[in-house]
């Protein structure tokens, strides 16, 4: 079943912006967009992290800028089992004013957030510094330290060359705000059900068009088809499974959403050019020649 996937975030009383630490309960949360930006640094646990239409593997220290109503959630590959842990800052773009990050002092910083829309996954040593500044704005007391804290954060992203945007070249991001809604919606069924089946009826279901009209707003959006999407995130988390596990080629398939094998070793060689097999020894002497 579809959870939720739009989330109200409150700030304190007195406060402008929200600062919050989690546990493993934190990544329970469904794919989800809301308003604010979101700065989210992993204190601990690895699995895949869903930003937009990116599905990526992560681990500690993974630090990502994501702009307004981009979707994104974070699932651990062993929910059970591994510990977990984030810290998360969350604002608005007009939290100190609508026109303040327009000054030529926030140059810098107005540029990072828009560059935030796609979602940037900041690399190297800013990692490890903006996550002690993290837990320095978590720990002051008093309010005005505390946003010169939060604003300092900002300004070291904004001058970082060691990023990578998310989502590329994403036409969802030219779209206005309301389509914008509408397809994150389908994203949201998409990212929860892809290891299982998913109907194009129930996605056309969930923005209340008929599948035809449906198909028709998908590819417009997306410039792929609803079933082309679904198997690209099926080939990507197949391609993670085959490289951060030893589980068989058979138990990859289906974790991965395919009920056939002939079928998965088929689309699989189709899109990556070589099959599931050759892929993962591929990647193991990869492994090798670089240790």
């Amino acid at each position: 079943m579809l959870k939720a996937s739009f989330e109200i975030i409150t700030a304190a009383k007195r406060e402008s912006f929200v600062i919050k630490k989690f546990d493993k309960k934190g990544f329970e949360a469904p794919f989800h967009f809301h308003p604010e930006i979101e700065l989210t640094f992993i204190t601990e646990g690895k699995g895949r992290r869903f930003v937009g239409n990116n599905m990526t593997g992560f681990e500690k220290s993974d630090l990502v800028l994501m702009g307004p109503n981009l979707p994104h959630c974070w699932k651990l590959s062993d929910s059970k089992k591994d510990k977990a842990g984030s810290i998360v800052i969350q604002f608005n773009y007009g939290f100190l004013g609508k026109d303040f990050f327009e000054s030529a002092e926030m140059n810098s910083i107005r540029k990072l957030l828009q560059r935030s829309e796609a979602g940037i996954e900041f690399q190297g040593n800013i990692n490890q510094l903006v996550k002690d500044q993290m837990e320095s704005v978590l720990d002051e007391k008093n309010h005005f330290k505390k946003l010169m804290l939060m604003l300092d954060i900002l300004n070291r992203l904004s001058v970082s060359k060691e990023y990578v945007l998310l989502n590329k070249k994403n036409s969802v991001l030219a779209q206005t705000d309301d389509n914008r809604v509408r397809i994150n919606k389908v994203f949201a069924y998409i990212v929860e059900n892809f290891h299982d089946e998913v109907f194009l009826n129930k996605a056309a279901a969930i923005i209340g068009m008929t599948p035809n009209a449906f198909c028709k707003f998908f590819k417009k959006m997306t410039r792929k088809t609803f079933m082309e999407t679904v198997i690209n995130y099926r080939i990507n988390f197949a391609t993670q499974q085959l490289t951060e596990t030893d589980k068989s080629i058979a138990d990859i398939c289906f974790e991965s959403g395919f009920r056939d094998i002939s079928h998965f070793y088929k689309t699989f060689s189709s899109h990556m050019q070589i099959s599931p097999l050759n892929y993962r020894k591929l990647f193991l002497q990869h492994t090798m020649i670089h240790e």
